[in-house]
């Protein structure tokens, strides 16, 4: 695997295990749901379970990351590759729920697209 596609690949599983942080673990803090506009204490406790399972399915993502990369070879960039690509498509999920949601799905799914083109081109 190139190393520049390495580097992003490793860039985007620290986003994403920074995101599970806030939705598994800080999210009842107001600085956090705010961040996800929720708008209320109230709101984000009904959210809470939501925001806990998705927080794991990005912790889930960088672990496939962390693991390929370390694992190395044609299994361990396959794995990166997969995680990276899940990465871009949720992201582009993301995308479709309005443009509130556009930054998010940039943050959230440039550098794992960095990781594959480079992969692809160099």
């Amino acid at each position: 695997m190139p190393i520049v596609a390495g580097v992003f690949a490793a860039i985007a599983a620290a986003l994403h295990v920074f995101i599970f942080v806030m939705e598994s673990v800080l999210w009842t803090q107001p600085k956090v749901w705010k961040r996800f506009s929720v708008a209320s204490q109230a709101d984000a406790e009904v959210l809470r379970p939501m925001a806990f399972n998705q927080g794991f399915y990005n912790l889930f993502l960088a672990i496939g990351i962390v693991v390929g990369l370390v694992i190395g070879g044609d299994a361990g960039h396959a794995i990166v590759l997969f995680a990276c690509a899940s990465i871009v498509g949720a992201a582009a999920v993301l995308s479709t729920g309005g443009a509130q949601y556009f930054r998010a799905a940039v943050m959230q799914g440039i550098t794992p697209l960095i990781a594959l083109i480079a992969y692809l081109v160099l």
